[in-house]
């Protein structure tokens, strides 16, 4: 899911970048692609049903707002969290923090 969003929302020629690490007990993947990113005050709500960020991008960015609410259900499943952090017009990471 990450890395299809990572996909469908990078730009041509942009960056994705994903990586795995391991500390102590915890398992964190990111994933991290360039583009549009995420304003700041809708970094918590696109872990929401059916919420997308840009509603004029509905049209040209196939998808239902189903994708990030899945792979949060998935992350908490396994005693996990999973959070975004973006820098507008930039970039934006999500990284999966597995217990």
């Amino acid at each position: 899911i990450l890395l299809g969003n990572a996909l469908k929302y990078s730009e041509d020629g942009g960056t994705i970048t994903l990586s795995l690490e391991r500390r102590d007990t915890k398992r964190i993947l990111r994933v991290r692609n360039t583009g549009g990113g995420i304003p700041k005050e809708e970094l918590t709500r696109v872990f929401e049903r059916f919420y997308r960020v840009d509603p004029s991008r509905n049209r040209e960015t196939p998808g239902h707002g189903m994708g990030l609410a899945i792979a949060k259900a998935i992350a908490e499943a396994h005693r996990g969290k999973i959070f975004a952090e973006s820098e507008p017009g930039k970039w934006v990471c999500f990284t999966v923090m597995l217990l």
